[in-house]
């Protein structure tokens, strides 16, 4: 697999570079939505004097929310139960998450593979009431996608990511499920981007400025913006002139 950090243009070419099926995260790929989680968790961490820190959150992004929640409490050591911090998460969802917005890039690229013909699915960590709280201001938008896999309460997801059953599972419910060595994920996490590899998948990650290069080196290719993706470089048909 080439390995490309931080491309924004050539030729790349990866070795199964013919792709048929794209797969996509959502939290801080398609919406600005862990910029809202960070806000949201240290909310609630600031009710015991307690700091949310970048490498907390980076182990947590992509995890089902039980998972998240008790890594976030047992390295604060907060006197919390997870059920108690899902249910101060929950009553901030409707406020938090009502603000979400797409991310530059996403708009364009989503509409171009759908109307395309490109099958396009969401893989997303979330539960399906905060899926609701992110999206219905983007109904149109989310429209377009068919499956959408919410992991944070899929019964057949058993494992969240870095395990592969997310994607696993995402692939499995396409109409016609597609070898997953012709399956590009998209990703902005590092636990998404070794479950999306583990199932035997192309991935294109877009990580935040934070994340360190050592834990891009999974993915095929890791671009700073949706908005610098060629979608020809994977053999899907390139945006119209």
């Amino acid at each position: 697999i080439l390995r490309c950090l931080w491309s924004t243009s050539t030729s790349l070419r990866p070795r199964n570079s013919h792709v048929t099926h794209v797969i996509f995260d959502m939290d801080g790929l398609l919406l600005n939505t862990e910029d809202l989680y960070t806000e949201a968790f240290q909310n609630i961490c600031s009710e015991y004097g307690k700091e949310y820190t970048w490498s907390i959150k980076m182990h947590c992004m992509g995890q089902k929310p039980d998972a998240s929640a008790k890594y976030t409490i047992d390295q604060l050591n907060l006197p919390l139960t997870t059920e108690q911090w899902k249910e101060k998460l929950g009553k901030q969802l409707n406020v938090v998450f009502s603000r979400s917005k797409l991310l530059p890039g996403a708009k364009k690229l989503v509409s171009h593979l759908k109307s395309k013909g490109i099958p396009i699915a969401i893989c997303s960590g979330s539960s399906k009431a905060a899926f609701v709280a992110k999206t219905s201001h983007h109904s149109e938008f989310f429209s377009q996608f068919d499956p959408i896999v919410l992991c944070g309460d899929d019964p057949e997801v058993k494992h969240g990511k870095p395990h592969p059953d997310a994607y696993n599972v995402t692939n499995s419910r396409f109409a016609f499920p597609p070898n997953p060595k012709t399956v590009l994920v998209f990703e902005d996490a590092p636990n998404g981007v070794i479950a999306g590899v583990e199932a035997g998948m192309q991935v294109v990650m877009v990580p935040d400025h934070r994340v360190p290069n050592t834990l891009t080196e999974k993915a095929t290719v890791a671009l700073k913006s949706l908005e610098d993706f060629k979608p020809e470089d994977f053999g899907l048909p390139a945006y119209d002139e």
